[in-house]
């Protein structure tokens, strides 16, 4: 099983950029599919960003197409997300997971708190 610590997070303004970091432990994370979710306030969990186990290949949510860019190095095992443009709406807890499509597998991390301000 793979066990996941999410960081990266923090408070900025709109506009600004922050990256996130998922470091896994486990020798098989080289054989997922990872993922980025979060949540918001009083809403349902949603998924963010996919990324093959190989690196090459990724899917994206709509709201999050053209400023966020899902990527991973196996040999650190860790998968990261880059945040551009943020908006105030992309406030949320976000975690990481392995995943089978958009499907998360497992347990979750404790997440990492992002914040953007208007």
């Amino acid at each position: 099983q793979v066990q996941l610590v999410e960081s990266g997070g923090g408070l900025v303004q709109a506009g600004g950029s922050l990256r996130l970091s998922c470091a896994a432990s486990g020798r098989t994370f080289s054989s997922y599919a990872m993922g980025w979710f979060r949540q918001a306030p009083g809403k349902e969990r949603e998924f963010v960003a996919r990324i093959r186990w190989s690196g090459v290949g990724t899917n994206y949510a709509d709201p999050v197409k053209g400023r966020f860019t899902i990527s991973r190095d196996n040999a650190k095992n860790t998968v990261y997300l880059q945040m551009n443009s943020l908006k105030p709406e992309d406030t949320a807890v976000y975690y990481c997971a392995p995943v089978d499509g958009t499907r998360p597998l497992g347990s979750w991390g404790q997440g990492t708190q992002v914040t953007v301000s208007s």
